[in-house]
C-alpha cells in the first residue's frame, strides 16, 4: 500500500516556521507568567483574586443582595457577547477558507500571488486556532460563573449561621476559576489578532506578536490601573 504524508507547501520557510513559534511560545508564556507571577511583582489576574475573595466575605453581610447579582449578570453577559463573537468570526474564517480567491486577489495587489491557496488556508486556520480556543474559554467561563451564582443563593442570609461563611468563600473560589477562563480567552483573542499579521508575511506575523506579547504585558504587570489595585488590596 501506498502512504501518503502531508507536507508543508514550499513556500512555508524557516522565517515563517520561526515566526509561528515565537507566536505559540509567547502565547504559553504569558499565560503562565500570568497566573504565576513574581511573589514581589504579582499581575493584575492574581491580585484580582483577593477582591473577588472579598467581595464574598461582604456579600455575606449585605442586605439586600440585588447589587452581587447584578454585578454577577454583568460577568455572564461579558462571556455571552465573546463566545457569540468569536463564533461569528469562526463562520466566517471557514467561509474565507472555502473561498480563498478574495484573498489571493488581495495578494496579487501586494505582489504576494506566488503563495499557494494552500498556506493562506493555514494561516486562516492558525488564527481560527486561536478563535476557537477564546471560544471554548469563555463557554466554561460562563457556565462556572453560573455555577458560582448557584453557590451564593445558597449562602444563608443569616450572619451567624455556620455555613455562611464558607460557602461564601467556596463561591470566591469557582468565580477565581471563572476569571481565569474568562482572561485566559481574551489572551487567545489578543493572539489571534496577532497571527493574522502572518497574512502579510513571517516579519509582520513576528512584529505582531511582539506588539501583543509587549500590551498584554504591560496591562499585567505595568498598568496604572495594577497601581490602583495594589495600592487598595483587601
Amino acid at each position: 500500500m501506498e502512504s501518503s504524508i502531508v507536507t508543508l507547501p514550499q513556500s512555508f520557510t524557516t522565517a515563517d516556521a520561526a515566526a509561528v513559534i515565537w507566536l505559540f511560545g509567547s502565547w504559553l508564556a504569558i499565560g503562565w507568567l500570568t497566573e504565576h507571577p513574581p511573589r514581589r511583582h504579582p499581575s493584575v489576574s492574581v491580585l484580582m483574586k483577593e477582591y473577588r475573595r472579598e467581595w464574598m466575605r461582604q456579600f455575606v453581610t449585605r442586605s439586600p443582595r440585588i447589587f452581587d447579582g447584578n454585578i454577577l449578570f454583568s460577568l455572564r453577559e461579558g462571556t455571552s457577547f465573546l463566545t457569540s463573537a468569536c463564533m461569528i468570526a469562526i463562520g466566517g474564517g471557514l467561509a474565507l477558507i472555502g473561498n480563498t480567491d478574495q484573498l489571493a486577489g488581495v495578494a496579487r495587489q501586494f505582489d504576494m500571488d506566488h503563495v499557494p491557496a494552500l498556506m493562506w488556508e493555514i494561516k486562516i486556520v492558525v488564527a481560527l486556532f486561536f478563535v476557537a480556543n477564546a471560544m471554548l474559554r469563555f463557554i466554561w467561563s460562563h457556565r462556572l460563573f453560573g455555577y458560582c451564582a448557584i453557590m451564593m443563593a445558597a449562602v444563608p442570609n443569616e450572619i451567624d449561621d455556620p455555613h455562611a461563611v464558607p460557602r461564601a468563600l467556596q463561591a470566591a473560589e469557582i468565580n477565581i476559576t471563572a476569571a481565569k477562563s474568562y482572561n485566559s480567552g481574551l489572551r487567545c483573542v489578543y493572539f489571534a489578532l496577532g497571527a493574522l499579521g502572518w497574512l502579510a508575511g513571517p516579519l509582520w506575523l513576528f512584529m505582531a506578536t511582539t506588539a501583543v506579547l509587549a500590551v498584554t504585558v504591560r496591562r499585567e504587570f505595568a498598568s496604572g490601573s495594577r497601581r490602583v489595585i495594589l495600592a487598595r488590596l483587601p
